[in-house]
Parts: C-alpha cells; sequence; structure tokens
C-alpha cells in the first residue's frame, strides 16, 4: 500500500521537466504573476475555513442563560 502512494508522487528529475514546460509555455514574466494569483488563492481557501471552523465551534458552544430568561 505504501508503495503505491509514492508512485504517483513526482520525484527529482520530474520537478525539473514541470518547472521547464511551465518556463516555456508561460515565459519568466508571467510566473510571479501567476504564483501571486496561486497564494492569494491560498489565502482565500485558508480564511474560508478558519470562517467554518469558527461557526462550528460557535454552534457546538451551549447558550448562555441570562438572568431575563431564569
Amino acid at each position: 500500500m505504501n508503495s503505491l502512494f509514492l508512485f504517483g508522487m513526482p520525484g527529482g528529475s520530474e520537478w525539473i521537466l514541470i518547472f521547464i514546460v511551465v518556463l516555456l509555455l508561460f515565459g519568466g514574466k508571467k510566473i510571479p504573476e501567476l504564483m501571486r494569483g496561486l497564494g492569494s488563492g491560498i489565502r482565500e481557501f485558508n480564511n474560508a475555513k478558519k470562517d467554518v471552523k469558527e461557526k462550528i465551534r460557535e454552534g457546538m458552544e451551549e447558550p448562555k442563560i441570562t438572568e431575563d430568561e431564569k
């Protein structure tokens, strides 16, 4: 099972080949813009994930009973 998991992971030479293909397709000037967009997308995803966790945590808390409700 462990060898099946490692089969899909690219090694060193595969990463170099992927980098060269990306460089050829997009050019050197476009890559920083693509990485910036990728970074902002990851940041938005993490913020949304944090908001969902907070809402779930708030929903699991017991309601506070005030003096007027007693």
